[in-house]
């Protein structure tokens, strides 16, 4: 959840504030309560601003304490002043939060507040109720989460390893528009330090990784040549190499090239990639490090961002298939899924018996083990940021991903890449509409519905939403 900084206005007159403080009080108690309910951390001002001085103390007070939001609370009529002051003091994003009571103008003083804030520019959004409301709580809840994504962006630090990939002009993004927009820095590091390091790798753990996959995975298939214990150990140890470069470089996300160097001479990531963005590996539950096949840069971005939004793991595959005899899209990628989507489990041993390493297919010389599973149904929210004549959109849709029966699966799967993770998805959008306004070849997906979340998120960074609908 979020940290959520509550400050409430209060009259400006001492003999009114006097006779209007304990209602003020009682009523920030209840939104505190039900805030704190819900799982947030609540900081609280020290006191309702009804002075100069105390507009200034109290809100920097509260942004020194790092809030993600900061809600600006009006039971009653309120000075507008006090808020500008305030604003002035509070550099994150601002909600005003009005009750709605008849004997007290909360929301007369909430509107004379917003359009001060509006006349000289200052974004924030409004909402109004009582506290004891759950939707109300949620819709706070749904800002004050899409308030800490963006927060979480500024000051962290993408390690790309290698460049472009096969002349994929959608991977690359311009980092310094990441810098002016996002805050991000994006830290260059060569491939060759995954197979240097690989090999340095601590060859114990290694084995002890292997054997824990042959236990719990659906199955191993060791071919003997494409696939061999010695190549998924080399798949292991080169996760082994990111993780240890990820904490060296205080590595916040990533993503890796992969193709063609890596696939052709050394072996595929995609054991690497799929334990990176899943919640647990061999030694345990562990926090999900988003890491975007083909270096991609734009698709690693979306990827944090519905991250933080969702508190979930994040699927990122290609848009490989349209089957249009069922209206259903194969989104495929060559093992990058975490093997937590297979079950949507808090339980690894769960998803991993739905989980089979197969042998590299004919792309990829250099062989390993691709991780392959079929997504667990449900509905899902699928986005992606792209850029139009060099402006970011967040292009959004809702969607379910769909299992049938056995034979069904698999002979939808044997149509792509049999071997390779599949995600079968009926989309809120017409195909045509899609394949002709989609601005990249990989997506993205969280599970629920959060769109609410993501165009509050795309407002604060002053992002275009572009919905697709049927």
């Amino acid at each position: 959840m979020a940290r959520i900084g509550i400050i409430s206005i209060s009259d400006g007159r001492d003999y009114v504030h006097a006779g209007i403080a304990d209602f003020i009080a009682s009523t920030e108690d209840r939104l505190v309560t039900a805030l704190t309910a819900a799982g947030h951390d609540v900081v609280r001002g020290a006191a309702p601003i009804s002075d100069n001085a105390l507009a200034g103390t109290v809100a920097r007070t509260i942004a020194a304490a790092g809030v993600d939001l900061t809600v600006l609370h009006y039971a009653v009529w309120a000075f507008p002043h006090f808020t500008m002051l305030a604003a002035g003091a509070i550099p994150g994003p601002l909600l005003l939060l009005s009750n709605i009571d008849p004997v007290q103008p909360g929301m007369v003083g909430m509107l004379a507040a917003g359009g001060a804030l509006d006349q000289i520019g200052r974004k924030h959004s409004r909402l109004w109720g009582d506290p004891s409301d759950p939707g109300l709580i949620d819709a706070i809840g749904v800002r004050a989460r899409a308030a800490a994504a963006v927060a979480g962006l500024r000051g962290s630090t993408f390690g790309r390893f290698g460049g472009r990939p096969m002349g994929m002009n959608t991977a690359v993004a311009n980092t310094d528009q990441w810098q002016r927009l996002f805050g991000i820095d994006v830290e260059e590091i060569d491939q060759w330090e995954i197979v240097r390091r690989a090999e340095l790798a601590d060859a114990g753990e290694a084995k002890v990784a292997r054997e824990w996959l042959e236990r719990h995975a659906a199955g191993v298939h060791y071919d003997g040549a494409k696939l061999t214990p010695q190549l998924l150990e080399r798949q292991i140890r080169s996760y082994l190499a990111v993780r240890e470069l990820i904490a060296e470089w205080r590595l916040d996300f990533s993503g890796i090239k992969g193709q063609p160097e890596l696939t052709q001479y050394f072996a595929t990531m995609d054991v690497t990639e799929a334990f990176l963005n899943d919640p647990y590996d061999w030694n345990g539950p562990k926090e999900p490090h988003v890491c975007a096949t083909e270096a991609d840069m734009d698709g690693a971005l979306t990827m944090q961002l519905l991250k933080g939004i969702a508190g979930t793991p994040v699927l990122f595959a290609d848009v490989r298939h349209y089957h249009a005899d069922r209206d259903i899209w194969d989104l495929c990628n060559s093992g990058q899924h975490a093997t937590w989507f297979a079950a949507r489990s808090d339980d690894p041993a769960e998803n991993l018996a739905k989980v089979h390493l197969y042998p590299e297919v004919f792309f990829f010389p250099a062989g390993g083990a691709s991780v392959h599973h079929l997504a667990a149904p449900g509905r899902m929210t699928l986005a992606r940021l792209t850029r139009l004549d060099g402006d970011y959109r967040m292009q959004l849709m809702l969607g379910d991903f769909e299992h049938y029966d056995e034979q069904t699966n698999e002979a939808l799967m044997k149509q792509s890449t049999r071997e390779w993770p599949h995600a079968f998805a009926r989309l809120d959008a017409r195909a045509d509409d899609f394949l002709n306004r989609f601005g990249a070849n990989h997506i993205h997906a969280v599970p629920g519905d959060h769109r609410e979340a993501i165009c509050a998120t795309c407002d604060l960074l002053d992002i275009t939403v572009d919905e697709f609908t049927r």
